[in-house]
C-alpha cells in the first residue's frame, strides 16, 4: 500500500476542495491552514512532513476530523489530510486486515464483514481508525476482544525526521508499546496491521426507558447486572433530563442475548422499549450523524472505576444535556497493565456528557453547562479516556510512571514536539 512515486496535491485557501478538506466534525472548529497536503501514499505523508518543517509551518494530522477540539485543523500551519489514503485489505485465512492510515471505521467494517470477521472499532462508522485506535479505542466487541489497540500487530509510521519505520512487537517494540494508547505525539501512522475474529453478523440492541421516579433504583439495578454481564453483552446508559435509558448490545447469537432481557423489565415501571436484532454493519453505523458536519459540539468525560450511589445521585442531577455510560471490563481489564500504554484498565464504566447546538450565541452557555455538570462528578472520577479529553492535561489519561515513559519516548522519537496538535505529551529535551 506504498509508493515512492509522489502524488501529493498541496490545497491552498481559495481552492477547489480547500473549505471541504478543513471541515470537521464540529462546526465549531473555522481554522485555514496555510496549506492542505492531500496525502496518497506513506512516500507523501514524508514530504508533507519534510514540506511543512522546511517552511516551518506547524503540523496537524486529519483523517476522520472527529476530535471534539478540532486538532486535525492548524490556524496558518500545514494539514496533512490522510483521508484519500483509505485502502483496506482483508485475508481471511489468516484473520488479518491492512489498512491505511486515512481509513473510515465502516470501510474497515465493510471489508472485514464480507468474511463474517470484525475487530474493535468505535460507534460511530464516519469516525477515523487511526485517531480512535492511537488513543486506545472503546467499541462493542472490546468486552469480548479488547481495545482497538490491543488487536494491533504493527504499525508503520512517519517520524518527525520524516523517515518510514514499522512498530510491532518485535520492531521497535518501546514505540509500539507508546503507540498501543498514546495517541499521536510519535509520528503520523500510514498504515495498520490489525487481528481480526469470527464474530459472524448478528447483533442485539435492548433498551429501556423508565418512570424517572424509578431512576435511582433502576440505574443501581443496572450497575449490579453489569457485573455478572457475558462479555458479549455491553451495557448501557443515558440520560437526559428527567428521562434514563439503559440497556444493552449483544454481538453474537441474538437468541443468547434475549436472555438478559428479563433481567432488565424487572428493574423498574418501563414506559418504553425498543429490542431489535441487527445486522453488525447496522449497528456500527446507527449512532452516526445523518446531519453531517453542521452542528457545534462539546463534550467532558471521566472513567469511573466503581459506581457508588451517591454518583448514581450526582449522574440524576442532569441538567438536560446528553450523558450516557458505557460498560468496560472483561478482555480489555485483562490485558496487563504494563502491556501497553493505555491505562485505566480497572475502569468499570466510561461516562460522556456532550450536547451540541447550531447558534454561535449559544456557545459560552452551552458549554458552561456541560462543564459544570462533568464538575459534579470529578470526586468520584478515576481517570479519563485520551480520546475524550478536551483541554485536560493528559495526565488524566496517564499515571505518573507511564507518563514518564511515554515523555521519553517522545524525546526519542520527536524531541522538538513536531507533532504537538494531538492529547500533547510534552517533550524534555
Amino acid at each position: 500500500m506504498t509508493t515512492t512515486t509522489l502524488t501529493l496535491e498541496l490545497l491552498h485557501p481559495g481552492q477547489a476542495g480547500y473549505d471541504e478538506a478543513r471541515t470537521v466534525w464540529n462546526a465549531m472548529i473555522d481554522r485555514h491552514p496555510a496549506v492542505i497536503a492531500r496525502c496518497h501514499s506513506t512516500a507523501d505523508v514524508a514530504a508533507a512532513v519534510r514540506f511543512a518543517q522546511d517552511r516551518n509551518l506547524e503540523i496537524a494530522v486529519r483523517c476522520g476530523g472527529h476530535n471534539i477540539a478540532g486538532i486535525a485543523v492548524p490556524e496558518g500551519g500545514l494539514m496533512i489530510d490522510l483521508t484519500p489514503m483509505n485502502a483496506v485489505r482483508v485475508d481471511p485465512e489468516r484473520q488479518l486486515a491492512w489498512i491505511q492510515g486515512g481509513a473510515l471505521l465502516g470501510e474497515l467494517d465493510r471489508a472485514a464483514q464480507e468474511y463474517g470477521l470484525a475487530t474493535t472499532a468505535g460507534n460511530v462508522s464516519h469516525t477515523g481508525v487511526g485517531g480512535l485506535t492511537l488513543g486506545g479505542g472503546m467499541g462493542w466487541l472490546a468486552r469480548q476482544f479488547g481495545l482497538a489497540c490491543d488487536n494491533v500487530a504493527s504499525y508503520e509510521l512517519v517520524t518527525a525526521a520524516g523517515d518510514i519505520v514499522t512498530a510491532s512487537a518485535t520492531e521497535n517494540p518501546e514505540l509500539f508499546w507508546g503507540l498501543r494508547g498514546g495517541g499521536g505525539n510519535f509520528g503520523i501512522v500510514t498504515l495498520f496491521e490489525f487481528r481480526l475474529h469470527h464474530i459472524g453478523t448478528r447483533t442485539l440492541v435492548a433498551e429501556f426507558t423508565y418512570a424517572w421516579e424509578d431512576a435511582f433504583a433502576v440505574l443501581r439495578g443496572w450497575r449490579d447486572l453489569n457485573a455478572s454481564a457475558p462479555r458479549q453483552a455491553t451495557c448501557t446508559a443515558s440520560i437526559r433530563g428527567q428521562e434514563l435509558t439503559i440497556g444493552f448490545v449483544w454481538v453474537g447469537d441474538p437468541d443468547e442475548g434475549a436472555e438478559l432481557i428479563a433481567a432488565f423489565r424487572e428493574l423498574g415501571t418501563i414506559v418504553a422499549e425498543n429490542i431489535e436484532e441487527l445486522s453488525y454493519l447496522t449497528l456500527q453505523s446507527r449512532e452516526d450523524s445523518v446531519q453531517g458536519h453542521r452542528f457545534r459540539r462539546y463534550w467532558k468525560g471521566h472513567y469511573f472505576k466503581s459506581l457508588p450511589d451517591e454518583a448514581i445521585r450526582a449522574l440524576l442531577r442532569n441538567p438536560g444535556v446528553g450523558a450516557s455510560l458505557q460498560a468496560y471490563g472483561g478482555a480489555i481489564a485483562e490485558v496487563p497493565d504494563d502491556d501497553a500504554a493505555f491505562s485505566h484498565r480497572d475502569t468499570l464504566f466510561e461516562f460522556v456528557t456532550a450536547t451540541r447546538w447550531e447558534d454561535p450565541a449559544d456557545d459560552a452557555e452551552q458549554i458552561a453547562t456541560i462543564r459544570a455538570y462533568a464538575t459534579t462528578l470529578d470526586p468520584y472520577a478515576g481517570g479519563a479516556y485520551v480520546n475524550t479529553l478536551n483541554g485536560e492535561s493528559v495526565s488524566r489519561a496517564f499515571p505518573p510512571a507511564k507518563l514518564a515513559r511515554l515523555t521519553a519516548l517522545k524525546n526519542s522519537y520527536d524531541p522538538a514536539n513536531v507533532f504537538h496538535l494531538n492529547q500533547n505529551i510534552r517533550p524534555t529535551v
